[in-house]
């Protein structure tokens, strides 16, 4: 599936009517550490599996000689994949239960495909690091904490899987949860939780276990239910990144109405609220708001919504309706970005930066600091980013953009580096003001 046709099937599921809040996540973890028997743990215990895939799964797993269905057959679908034993791309899976919806994004674990990882994680509200208990923190886990850190993931869950091999000892978990803690909070990351399981028989995973009753806590599926959603993104001043214009004739076609198509970035919206247009700064207010064909009161993250303003301003794809704190208007940003291309980023190349939903030339001005991703820490300037690579660039666009910091704003402060000549994504990165 191309890159258009996945990020459309996961709108799609994202903005669909099932009941019950939609979940973000992203699993990662060094290889072997049993991921991809996780995912397809969590899939075929929630009963999220169709009975002919599943029926598939156990025949191919009958032939290999193996006692019970191999899981990880659920995800690996790339045949390198299933050859090598492997996660080498991402995966977009969706599965739900009666108290809520996920989009689960599977990412690679060899270090050769951590763009793989930021690609999966960059939208992700929860991310699930794998650990395998024989094998405690190793350096690859820490990739992961700091890249999660980089993405400002508000959760990240500690799954020290295969406890089966250990005796399910209660110390052994408790060391690796503790060494893991300490070492993220030094990262940023002050939301972990840690969950003692064993992906191949299934404790904790859905159902608790019954050979680690010293564990009080939840298993991965209830507390991937219960974790809270979208409170930063409904605080965070309003964001509206206008898409499509659309005109439509008024109830009594006497007019032709203009409405302003987009997806809320952040924030809340209600008719009568004041907005300001960006970069023109023009002022109205919110005369009509309409989801999904019908008319409604308010909108916040993360819905589509046409807005009809009171007044008639000339508004075009790639302006912003904005309120509260203004976003800054900036034409020299200062950023972290991980390299995706095969192609080095090198310094005083010309680019194209895409940007909500305006795009416009740039030029990378230089490369100030490459970063080891195993701690965060910065490494000397260089001239080129290789693919993989992550380093602070100071970028200048040939107009000004309405950004804020990603610290404060994953969607605003977030964008794209494209190369003009084939419209390839060489870049992700994230504004720092």
């Amino acid at each position: 599936m191309s890159t258009g046709a996945a990020e459309a099937e996961v709108q799609t599921y994202a903005t669909s009517g099932l009941p019950g809040g939609l979940l973000r996540l992203a699993t990662c973890g060094s290889v072997d550490d049993g991921k991809s028997t996780l995912v397809g743990r969590l899939l075929y215990d929630t009963k999220s599996v169709l009975a002919d895939q599943a029926a598939a799964i156990e025949e191919v797993s009958r032939r290999r000689g193996q006692e019970g269905p191999d899981l990880a057959l659920l995800t690996d679908g790339l045949r390198a994949e299933r050859e090598q034993g492997i996660t080498i791309d991402v995966a977009y899976r969706y599965f739900a239960t009666p108290r809520r919806r996920f989009i689960l994004a599977d990412t690679p674990g060899h270090v050769q495909y951590t763009r793989n990882m930021v690609t999966g994680a960059s939208t992700a509200d929860l991310a699930v690091i794998l650990v395998d208990a024989r094998q405690g923190v190793v350096a690859q886990t820490m990739r992961h904490g700091a890249i999660a850190a980089l993405l400002r993931v508000p959760h990240v869950v500690l799954a020290v899987n295969k406890m089966d091999t250990v005796g399910y000892q209660e110390s052994t978990f408790t060391a690796i949860a503790e060494e893991f803690t300490q070492r993220a909070r030094e990262l940023g990351i002050t939301d972990v939780t840690a969950i003692p399981m064993s992906a191949l028989t299934g404790d904790n995973v859905v159902e608790p276990s019954t050979r680690m009753d010293w564990y009080g806590g939840e298993t991965l599926l209830a507390h991937l239910e219960s974790v809270p959603l979208g409170t930063e993104s409904a605080s965070r001043p309003l964001r509206l990144p206008v898409q499509y214009v659309v005109r439509h004739p008024a109830p009594d076609r006497q007019v032709v109405e203009r409405w302003l198509a987009g997806q809320v970035a952040s924030g809340l919206l209600r008719v009568g609220d004041p907005v300001v247009v960006r970069p023109s700064g023009a002022t109205s207010t919110v005369a009509g708001l309409s989801v999904l064909g019908k008319e409604t009161d308010s909108v916040w993250a993360s819905q589509s919504v046409a807005v009809r303003l009171a007044d008639e301003i000339d508004i075009s794809r790639g302006d912003m309706l904005t309120a509260g704190p203004a976003p800054q208007m900036l034409r020299d940003l200062t950023a972290s970005v991980c390299h995706l291309h095969d192609r080095p980023l090198r310094a005083r190349q010309r680019v194209l930066l895409k940007h909500t939903t305006k795009t416009v030339p740039a030029m990378v001005e230089r490369i100030e600091y490459g970063m080891d991703v195993t701690d965060g820490s910065r490494l000397p300037a260089q001239d080129a980013l290789s693919v993989n690579d992550i380093g602070g660039v100071r970028i200048r666009t040939a107009e000004p953009l309405a950004v804020d910091d990603y610290r404060e704003n994953r969607r605003t402060g977030s964008f794209l580096l494209i190369d003009p000549q084939d419209g390839a994504t060489l870049a992700a990165g994230m504004v720092i003001c």
